[in-house]
């Protein structure tokens, strides 16, 4: 039996939150360099690297009212018409980004980096907030799906698996 390996994956789900909404030590587990790997534990609840990283934050958390994650949805879904990417689903909450976007011939990192300044700068040129605030974490998730059942979890849980409406 021959079995075909595709060298490129389906899609990536993609993930970033605010600025300064999931802190190294918080009780809901996060990772870092050191604890990033899939299936693997993430960091314990640490209050005191919670207190010290919460110390090293220069702006109040960024939290994005109805509008403002109507005009990050609507950002995100105007840059893949640009580049045309296909873009599979999309929940903008409060304080995190989820979405699925098919591969389109270059890293994960790269896309969600062009979708965070996009964002950024729509969101500034409303007014909403102000050039020195920073408005995402440095990085945030790049999950590879291989397969088409993967493709479809990642759907289904940012469809159905978030406690709308937030």
């Amino acid at each position: 039996m021959l079995v075909v390996v595709s060298s490129q994956p389906l899609a990536y789900f993609l993930t970033w939150p605010t600025y300064g909404s999931r802190l190294h030590g918080d009780e809901r587990g996060s990772v870092d360099r050191e604890h990033n790997q899939p299936d693997t534990p993430m960091l314990d609840h640490n209050p005191k690297r919670l207190r010290w990283e919460r110390e090293q934050m220069s702006l109040a958390p960024v939290i994005l009212n109805d509008e403002e994650r109507r005009i990050v949805a609507q950002t995100i879904q105007d840059h893949c018409v640009k580049r045309e990417w296909e873009l599979l689903a999309i929940a903008v909450r409060t304080n995190h980004v989820h979405m699925v976007v098919g591969y389109a011939g270059l890293a994960p990192e790269r896309m969600m980096s062009e979708f965070k300044a996009w964002a950024t700068r729509r969101l500034r040129k409303a007014g909403c907030r102000q050039n020195n605030q920073p408005l995402w974490v440095h990085h945030g998730s790049t999950r590879y799906l291989w397969k088409a059942r993967s493709v479809e979890s990642a759907i289904a849980y940012i469809e159905l698996g978030q406690d709308l409406p937030r």
